[in-house]
């Protein structure tokens, strides 16, 4: 199964990618694009090797072989901080805020990389998250869950990135702040954010996206629309319990 996402071109390209941590290889000739604009996610079972995925895109895990380009420039085994000013923005799964800052002072350090702190895309990102406003002198450990990756997406916004990577951003949220955070992510796309998701919640997020990838013990499975991938027998199977 495969759509035009094999194409050797788009604003992220991924091709035949081995990477892992240390010498324990995780990933193995994994392809994956991500054009101007897109909205992509990647599902699959619990080690299927997805957050190696965007760990080796932004220079976190041990690039072993392949190809990662970003604008057309390689960028495989290229340092985060090379990688973050090319226009590409991570937000991890886990210890995405500083706990003991405050949300204004989280924001600012998304700009760390700049010579001062832009003002105009404070003001965006206030008004994209008005709770962050609100709360901007309140120290960041004190948030809700919810709140907390709010923060983290508005600080992997400051720099304005044409990329952003969201390593499971609904987990550990209340069910009825799933379909809100989706929501806001679905705003950053339609905004002109290219966005790559990594996601456990498969249905809600191949719903969503452009296109779907499905990962299992490292390699590609599938890919397809998220409504292709949705209405297929195998996919639907194995993956979204019937």
């Amino acid at each position: 199964m495969g759509t035009d996402a094999d194409r050797d071109d788009g604003l992220l390209s991924v091709s035949d990618l081995d990477a892992g941590y240390g010498e324990l290889q995780v990933l193995d000739d994994v392809d994956l694009v991500v054009g101007d604009g897109e909205y992509v996610t990647i599902v699959g079972p619990n080690g299927a090797g997805k957050s190696t995925v965007m760990k080796a895109v932004f220079g976190l895990a041990t690039y072993m072989g392949g190809r990662i380009a970003f604008d057309g420039e390689e960028i495989s085994g290229d340092a985060p901080e090379t990688i973050i000013r090319r226009g590409l923005s991570y937000v991890p799964q886990n210890e995405n805020v500083f706990a003991g800052l405050s949300v204004r002072e989280n924001l600012e350090m998304g700009a760390y990389i700049l010579d001062s702190i832009p003002e105009d895309t404070l003001d965006d990102v206030f008004e994209r998250f008005p709770i962050l406003e609100e709360r901007q002198s309140q120290r960041a450990g004190t948030l809700s869950g919810g709140e907390r990756q709010m923060l983290a997406m508005g600080r992997a916004l400051m720099l304005d990135p044409d990329l952003l990577l969201l390593d499971e951003p609904s987990a550990g949220l209340a069910p009825e702040l799933v379909a809100e955070m989706f929501d806001r992510v679905d705003a950053i796309n339609d905004a002109g954010t290219a966005v790559l998701v990594v996601e456990q919640n498969a249905k809600e997020a191949l719903r969503r996206c452009d296109r779907g990838y499905v990962l299992v013990q490292g390699q590609n499975r599938y890919v397809d629309t998220g409504e292709a991938l949705l209405a297929d027998e195998g996919v639907r199977r194995e993956f979204l319990g019937g």
